[in-house]
Parts: structure tokens; C-alpha cells; sequence
């Protein structure tokens, strides 16, 4: 079976990395809100790399880092940055998040947009694969340490956009409100119509402004696609 997954303006080579192109990032990478005056961006965690470069197919940032802790990731974000048209504008910090940040705040420095589809299961469901532990679950960077990292380099009027499961949507809402971070704009995710919402698509600033709610539906029936996601992904996937 080939591991290399083909977009329409670049492709992912994914043999090394534990965690495989999935529809999480894809959905982050096409509904993040990029405004013009966007001229820095941070993917962490970037496991592939895909999150960075649909937002380097996007945008016309100049500056669009990642930062990722495994080295086999690492490595195959690296190899896909440099295979893309966009590699002079990318490129991959080996690093945990935790002292990238300490490390960009020492610096004071700042990104305008700060994006993440973080690892979101706790420890009780770790298997014996460390790589695919560390891209899953939250004892490598939970959901606290992400957002007192973010608060800490995001610029004052930048933007932070996440995929979480969607029960774990109001407890993160409120450790976001602890590190000044306020919702702006959410979009619930489900499969199917009949479905029960599964993700959550969250975009936060340190402004508290009126929420902007929508909600996603992926599929009609199997391999059907709804309008809504067809429009949302048309510009990646080949079929769409």
C-alpha cells in the first residue's frame, strides 16, 4: 500500500510518522479563518506537516513554522516542506512545545495565527508504540500546557484554532478563559446526519467578542458528501 497521499498542489509522504493523513486536519487546515494581515503562522505538532502547508496553499504568510517532538515526525515534515512549492516559507522546529515557547517568549516574539490538532486521549488507552502515543495522547502535551504556550506567543490580535473532540469542548473553553483566551468562533463536526457530534472546531483571541456558531455535517450517506464539506475541501482533495 502506498504512503503517499496526494493533494491537488502537493503530496504527503506519511511511511515515518505513527499518526496517517486524517480528516481532522484536513477540516482544521480548510476552516481556519486567514485574514489578510496574517504574517506569521505556527502549526504545532505538525506530524506530517499537512495542517502547514494547506495553510501555505492559503495564504501568502511569509513566515509559517511548526514545531514537533517526535523525530520520525519531525524528519517527514521536513521532507514534505521541502518537497512542496512553498519550502522557502516552511520550516520545522524539532522541539516540544513547551520549550519552543519559553524559548519564542524569551525572544519576544510573536505568531499571528497559532494552530494545533493536538493529542486529545488520556493515558488509560496507550498502546506500546511511544511514537503513536506521543501524536495521540495528552501526557506528552495536554491541553493546559498548549494553551499557557499559546497565550504566551500569540500576538494581541492574533488567532488560535484547534480540533478537539466535542465533549471535551466545554472544559477546554473554560482552561482557554483561564489563559485569556476567549471562543470566537466554533463549528460542531458530525459524520452523518443521524450522528452525534463528534469534534469541535475552535477558534479563540484574546478579545471577547459575539461567538460565531456553525455546525458540519461530513456525509449523506457512505462516500456521499454534503455541499457544506465539498466546499470546505475542494481545493485539497483530488476527488472533491
Amino acid at each position: 500500500m502506498s504512503t503517499l497521499f496526494k493533494f491537488k498542489e502537493f503530496s504527503i509522504h506519511q511511511d515515518k510518522t505513527a499518526m496517517k493523513i486524517g480528516t481532522d486536519a484536513v477540516l482544521l487546515g480548510a476552516w481556519v479563518f486567514l485574514e489578510n494581515e496574517i504574517d506569521s503562522i505556527l502549526d504545532v505538532g505538525s506530524g506530517t506537516g499537512i495542517i502547514a502547508l494547506m495553510l501555505a496553499q492559503r495564504s501568502f504568510a511569509l513566515t509559517i513554522d511548526a514545531v514537533e517532538i517526535d523525530n520520525d515526525a519531525y524528519e517527514q515534515t521536513v521532507t514534505n516542506f521541502e518537497n512542496s512549492n512553498w519550502g522557502d516559507r516552511l520550516y520545522c522546529y524539532h522541539s516540544s512545545f513547551q520549550n519552543f515557547a519559553d524559548e519564542i517568549a524569551e525572544e519576544d516574539e510573536t505568531y499571528d495565527l497559532i494552530i494545533s490538532n493536538p493529542p486529545f486521549y488520556t493515558d488509560e488507552f496507550e498502546s506500546k508504540n511511544d511514537a503513536r502515543n506521543k501524536a495521540r495522547f495528552t501526557t506528552s502535551l495536554s491541553f493546559n500546557e498548549l494553551l499557557k504556550g499559546v497565550s504566551k506567543i500569540l500576538s494581541k490580535k492574533g488567532k488560535f484554532a484547534v480540533i478537539i473532540p466535542f465533549k471535551e469542548e466545554q472544559g477546554f473553553v473554560k482552561l482557554a478563559k483561564e489563559n485569556n483566551l476567549f471562543l470566537n468562533r466554533g463549528c460542531h463536526v458530525k459524520g452523518n446526519p443521524s450522528s452525534a457530534f463528534k469534534r469541535s472546531l475552535l477558534e479563540f483571541s484574546f478579545e471577547e467578542k459575539k461567538l460565531n456558531k456553525e455546525n458540519l455535517t461530513i456525509e449523506i450517506k457512505r462516500h456521499q458528501y454534503t455541499d457544506e464539506y465539498i466546499n470546505l475541501t475542494k481545493d485539497f482533495y483530488l476527488k472533491m
